[in-house]
Order: C-alpha cells, then structure tokens, then sequence
C-alpha cells in the first residue's frame, strides 16, 4: 500500500454520499462549502490560520489507484463496478479560495470555500479538516507562547510526544509559522527548509565515566556548536563548573561555546545561579536553554520570577496543544447548484451557535485607514458592491444585534484569494520565510486588548445586513423555528436597524 497516497485519508460517509449521487444522477451538481471555527482555543482572543500547503498537496495528487479500488471493492455496500472505474479517473476539478496561511483569524469567518461538484467536495472534507485544524490550533498555540517571550530564542521540541510522525513535521512547521526559530526535528528541516536546532541527551553523559569527560568528548567533536545539558547528576555542584572548565578549554582553542541547557529543577532559581555562576567567569557570552514541559504558562510565570533563561525548547504541550487539543473546525455547506444558480442553504441547530452563515459569501477585514488598525471582520453576499465602493457599513454582533457601530473611510481587505481554480494552483504558494513574516507582520493591524493572553476583547465579526437577513429569512422558513422549538430562533431575532 502506498502510505503517502491520502485519498482514503477519509471518512465512509463521504464515500457513501459520493457513491448516493452516483446512483441519483447528481454528481456533477455544484455545491458551495466554507471551512471555519466557531470558537477559539485556549481561551485566546485570536487564532493563526495554516495548514494551506498541505491542502494545496492532497488535492493535487487525489487519485484512486489499484490499492484504494481493491480495497472498495471489499466493502459490504457493495459498490458497482462502474462507480470504481468512474473513480479511478478522478480528479479534484474545483475552485478553492482561502486566507492566506499566518493570517489572523476569527470565530465563524471562512477559512477556505470550495466550490466544487457534490461528488469532489464530499470527498475531500474529512482530509482538508484535520489539516487545517490541526495546524491553525498548533499555530495558535506557538503564537501564545512568542507572545509570551517575544525577545527569546524558541525551538521546537516536539517530536517524540507527537501523536505520530506526520503531526511532528507538519506542526514543527507551524510552529515555525508562528514564530518559532528552529526546530529539533531534522526531517521537517529537510522539508520546509526549517532551521534545526539540538544539544545532547543525558545518555550522552551516563555513557562516559564522568561528566567532565562527557562534555569534553562532545566539545571535541562539535566545537562550534557547544550546548552542554548540565542536569544529569547536580546542576549547580557538578554540571555548570564542569561546562565552565569547557568553556575555558573552547577558549584556549580561540573558540566560544553556545550554552548550557536545563531540563529539570526548579528553572527560574537554577537560571538565575548559573547566570550568576556564568558571569563570575567573565563568561557572560554563553546562553542559557531551558526545557522540561514548558508553555506560554509556564514561560510567563518563570519571567515573572526573574529567571534568567535566553533560550525556551517547547516540545510536548507545543505539538500536541496539551491544553486543548483540538480546535473544532467545521465544514458546511452554504450553497448548492439548482436550475443553474447557486441557491443558499441553511443548517438549523438548537445550539444556536451551529446555526450556520448561509449563501455564496465573501469575507473582508475593515481597517480603518485613519489608525491603520482593524475595526472587525465582514462577511457579505457575493453579489454585494457596497464594501468594493467603499460605503458606510454596519458592523454589529451577531447574537445581540443592537450591539453595533458604523465604519467609514476604511480599506476592506478581502480574506478568501484563489488557490485552486478548474482543479489547477493559481500561482505558487508563498515560501515558509515569506509566510512567517507576513504572519508578524499581521500583528500590526490589532489593538493590544485582542492579543493579550488572559481575558482578551472580543474581536468583532459581522455579517452584512443582506447577508443577515438572507440567514434570518431561512431560520424562520422552518415552522419549528417558527413555533420557538429547538432555541434556534435565539440566535438573534429581527433583522437589525439601519
């Protein structure tokens, strides 16, 4: 079996559902889908968008082969022979538009939109989720932990606590999107061109007779590239006075050494004697590296001890976003194709929150151009020309709609730009640095209080007012709704004011 291919990296429904139109005549029918969150992570006030790239990968190499065929065939439904033999000419023909990876992004605004025939859209959904979920809550996570240690070195650690090999690489680039300087993990360097980064493990000195002598024989091997654990036996009575008769070695030899690494202890007094002990020795110059669970929690309780740490490896509650793991992304669909138009359609929940944004859309961030700051995000119909002419707009909270402010003299920054037209990659994709200073660079455009990390402001998000009547006309079609069963009609009640 080819473990690269990922075209049954899917669920049974969506071959069902394929196999349903395929029966019913309707497979080429056009359907529209958006991908979005409806709420943040972490209790955070933003999120980081990525996985793109990975996207942008499976569809272009979504083929069913003899192995995926072979194994349909074996299913208990029973797929006809003829469905298999359509499948194994299958391409992904559609349109997908998507924010560019390391935007900023917020509850409820599409992510991506695929327009595509049924018979496509259907397969790719279970594929395109787990990426962009997985990668945007992994890119969150590294964007919390920078903001809580702009000015310092972080690596990614990650690897060996990932839930499998793929979720090390690609999170290691999310990570790297996010902020983060390097990363341990050598494949993913070799991917993404990622800088790697690494020390030595405690084996390294269980596996010499003493430590002076470990620290040597690594010293002597690599140099220049001199980063001594020193916790192995006692940090501040053995490990750090043995790396200080190295670092006098390295500089006998005209040679300086990088750093001491800590993984163990009490982080912030240990940091603050080995600096102490460091510097005595004029040795002012050698950083040092923490490790040992760390996060943004753990990081900003250690600085607000005063520790001394230049250096933070993040590994285990980085890559598996140890604190929430799983963002809870969602993929709907908002249109379909009838009589040759897009006609919307709606999802009723008694969560009001599930009820979902229907019709063909388009989605803007409004900055204002007199503080160069973002007044929220908008979401209107497709055929609306009032944001493209640069008219006063309504802006105003979803749930309690008299919550409200108008904009004007603004730039409307379109979110959703062409990826895949006709089944083709419109352009190239940006590259790994370009995509990773784009994101920093995005962080400019928000006030402090959406950023911060303990009880952030609620960013704005708003429909236009036709796209909020369209979702209100559809809610109340269904006579449930009507007769206030199920609490979908609390998701807001009359249009709002003009």
């Amino acid at each position: 079996m080819n473990a690269e291919r990922l075209t049954l990296h899917t669920d049974k429904y969506q071959i069902n559902m394929m196999y349903a139109h395929w029966v019913q005549g309707s497979l080429n029918d056009k359907a529209v889908f958006e991908i979005y969150f409806r709420k943040l992570p972490f209790g955070n006030g933003f999120a980081v968008f990525a996985g793109l790239e990975r996207v942008v990968r499976y569809l272009a190499d979504l083929r069913f082969g003899d192995e995926e065929l072979a194994y349909l065939r074996e299913q208990e439904e029973g797929y006809d022979e003829a469905f298999l033999a359509l499948l194994r000419e299958f391409r992904f023909t559609g349109r997908l538009h998507a924010v560019p990876e390391g935007t900023i992004v917020f509850p409820n605004v599409p992510l991506a939109r695929v327009e595509a025939r049924l018979f496509e859209a259907h397969l790719i959904e279970t594929a395109l989720l787990n990426f962009v979920n997985y990668q945007t809550l992994i890119a969150t996570k590294a964007a919390r932990i920078k903001l809580a240690a702009p000015d310092d070195i972080l690596l990614e650690f990650g690897t060996r606590r990932a839930q499998e090999a793929d979720a090390a690489v690609w999170g290691a680039r999310a990570a790297y999107i996010a902020g983060f300087h390097a990363t341990s993990n050598m494949r993913a360097g070799m991917m993404f061109g990622i800088p790697t980064k690494g020390t030595h493990a405690h084996a390294w000195v269980q596996a010499h007779d003493t430590e002076e002598e470990a620290f040597r024989k690594y010293a002597e091997a690599l140099p220049d590239q001199v980063t001594l654990l020193v916790d192995t036996y006692d940090t501040l009575r053995d490990g750090l006075p043995d790396a200080i008769k190295i670092a006098r070695m390295l500089e006998r030899q005209g040679k300086r050494m990088n750093g001491i690494r800590l993984d163990s202890g009490d982080l912030a007094y240990l940091s603050q004697r080995a600096r102490e002990m460091l510097d005595e020795e004029g040795l002012n110059y050698v950083k040092i590296t923490a490790s040992n669970d760390l996060d943004e929690n753990i990081i900003f309780n250690l600085k607000s001890q005063g520790a001394r740490i230049d250096i933070w490896g993040v590994g285990t509650k980085l890559i598996t976003a140890n604190d929430q793991p799983s963002l809870g992304g969602v993929y709907k669909l908002v249109a379909r194709e009838k009589e040759g138009r897009y006609e919307p359609v709606i999802k009723i929940s008694a969560n009001p929150d599930k009820v979902t944004n229907p019709g063909f859309k388009e989605a803007y961030r409004i900055v204002s151009r007199r503080t160069g700051k973002a007044e929220g995000d908008y979401i209107t119909l497709r055929d609306e020309e009032a944001v493209a002419r640069g008219e006063r707009i309504k802006l105003f909270d979803p749930v309690h709609p008299y919550i409200h402010k108008y904009v004007e003299d603004y730039e409307a920054i379109p979110l959703l730009v062409p990826v895949i037209d006709g089944g083709a990659q419109v352009g190239g994709l940006p590259r790994l640095d370009a995509i990773r200073d784009y994101h920093a660079e995005q962080f400019r455009l928000f006030w402090p209080q959406y950023l911060r990390k303990l009880n952030p402001e609620q960013y704005r998000v708003s429909l236009s007012e036709k796209a909020w009547e369209l979702k209100m006309s559809l809610v109340h079609r269904h006579p449930g709704v009507r007769r206030g069963e199920g609490g979908a009609a609390t998701e807001g009640g009359d249009p709002p004011d003009r």
